[in-house]
């Protein structure tokens, strides 16, 4: 269903920048907003995915996956192996995948387990019951976690444990910048910290100027998918609210697809 004039002049904040930021001739992209543990709207979204690179023909497809595959949501294991797995990807795709800050805490713990606590707290508790792994409380002393990480790291598949730490921190194409969390204003793009790619929130979402390319990103829940002329944001807490966010970058062209309580809806934007 399209979106009207005016809430396509409302979501680019009255600047159509689509008409001059490009990705490289001959690609389409497929980015994916925070799953965090809904492998059942993963499924929804990729079967639209699937649909719509038929519909639109022959082009160089690659899903860029923006990071928090787990945690909150019960899937966390399903979302990772269809993330990972290329039997779930339609014919002609390639896979890129972004680490989000829920796999870095999720990795933090297992090498250091008094950090726990704000794992546990964000939604890590429903990982370690996945795991079949009793979640300590997030007031445990340091020797409940501990044994958690041990039973987690006893626990983890292999190619699990591979797909966490092989995760990339950022990608750019074109005049796109993806990275999970944002970016540090001041800082050119390829200098930019582990840290501010996983986490920056404040400083990234109140900047209104440039960031030497336009700033793809989830990690920060909003209603609706914010376009701003410096940045995109895509995480619509797909976890609490079943909506779980594609866009769809091609030459100069913007589209997004997005899965609800009531089935899935696309919304051509550009």
């Amino acid at each position: 269903m399209p979106i009207s004039n005016f809430s396509l002049k409302r979501l680019l904040g009255g600047k159509a920048r689509s008409a001059t930021v490009t990705v490289p001739a001959g690609e389409r992209l497929y980015i994916i907003g925070d799953i965090h543990g809904r492998a059942d709207l993963l499924a929804q979204l990729h079967a639209m995915i699937a649909d719509d690179a038929a519909a639109r023909g022959w082009s160089r497809n690659q899903l860029v996956y923006l990071g928090d595959y787990i945690d909150r949501g019960p899937g966390s294991r399903r979302v990772m192996a269809m993330a990972m797995a290329m039997d779930d990807t339609p014919p002609g795709f390639s896979k890129l995948h972004l680490c989000g800050n829920h796999e870095a805490m999720m990795l933090d713990f297992l090498e250091d387990p008094a950090s726990g606590t704000g794992w546990l707290n964000t939604g890590g508790d429903s990982v370690l019951r996945e795991y079949g792994i009793p979640a300590p409380s997030e007031f445990s002393q340091l020797a409940p976690l501990q044994r958690a990480a041990r039973l987690l790291a006893g626990a983890i598949q292999p190619h699990e444990m591979a797909f966490l730490r092989n995760l990339k921190s950022c990608h750019r194409s074109g005049g796109y910048f993806f990275a999970h969390a944002g970016v540090r204003p001041g800082v050119s793009l390829d200098a930019q910290s582990e840290m501010d790619l996983k986490w920056i929130r404040g400083p990234f979402l109140k900047h209104t100027q440039d960031f030497g390319a336009v700033v793809v990103h989830g990690h920060t829940i909003c209603n609706e998918v914010e376009i701003k002329p410096n940045r995109i944001g895509i995480d619509t807490g797909a976890h609490a609210t079943g909506k779980l966010t594609c866009l769809i970058l091609e030459a100069n062209k913007r589209w997004l697809l997005q899965t609800g309580h009531h089935g899935a809806t696309a919304f051509p934007i550009s």
